[in-house]
């Protein structure tokens, strides 16, 4: 026969001290706890509230370890997408496969522009190739005039180990860009098999993978400035 595990609670009430002294929470209070009761252990998890006068909790008395409650003392940060404006953005594009990453760019710039960040704002600095962004970025980072650095690129595989190489290169090189600048340089780089596979993402039935990007840096540079700013 299945059996169910129960779990046991108390509940308190805490009076808040500008009502300490009306006799009726007095007694209240000296009653601990004011009551007591067994619910089965796969009940979801409880949630706390305060009304005025006094506030209630609920304590737990047997829990099992990695067992969590959230509070309202956990704090979350996120960064905004309503608006961009008054951010500065950096688009770090590479000229290799340029059939391919005028379009990304294309679709970051159209992003950028229907969440309100003017023209001027934004400077689009051409590369060579893959490779050579990661480099770029960090100067572009530690200039410190960007709130984020946008990475684009096209590496598609050919008949040799080079793809790999420009993978690996691009990849590190932007995340290293990010570190060492304290400013998010995002990767915006298409790794792809096939031109095709390329194609699907620059408009096709993939999306715009530029402008997924652009929302990216969007993002993050509303986190960092209004949540994570470094102090001066």
């Amino acid at each position: 026969m299945a059996t169910t595990a129960f779990v046991e609670f108390s509940v308190v009430v805490r009076p808040q001290s500008n009502f300490v002294n009306t006799p009726y929470l007095q007694q209240l209070h000296s009653h601990r706890p004011f009551l007591s009761l067994s619910i089965p252990k796969s009940t979801a998890a409880l949630s706390f509230t305060q009304s005025q006068g006094f506030g209630c909790a609920i304590e737990r008395q047997q829990c099992d370890r990695g067992d969590f409650v959230q509070t309202s003392a956990v704090r979350e940060l996120a960064g905004s997408l309503i608006s961009a404006q008054g951010h500065r953005f950096a688009i770090v594009v590479a000229r290799f496969n340029d059939l391919i990453t005028k379009k990304l760019l294309e679709g970051a710039l159209n992003t950028f522009k229907s969440y309100s960040v003017r023209e001027e704002d934004i400077d689009v600095v051409w590369v060579p190739g893959s490779f050579e962004i990661g480099v770029v970025a960090q100067q572009l980072g530690k200039s410190r005039k960007y709130q984020s650095i946008l990475c684009i690129g096209a590496v598609i595989r050919g008949d040799t180990s080079h793809y790999d190489a420009v993978v690996n290169a691009a990849t590190s090189g932007v995340l290293s860009a990010g570190l060492n600048s304290g400013t998010p340089c995002i990767f915006g780089v298409l790794t792809c098999d096939t031109l095709e596979q390329a194609f699907d993402r620059v408009g096709g039935k993939a999306g715009n993978k530029g402008a997924e990007a652009a929302l990216t840096a969007i993002e993050m540079a509303s986190l960092f400035e209004h949540h994570l700013k470094p102090l001066q």
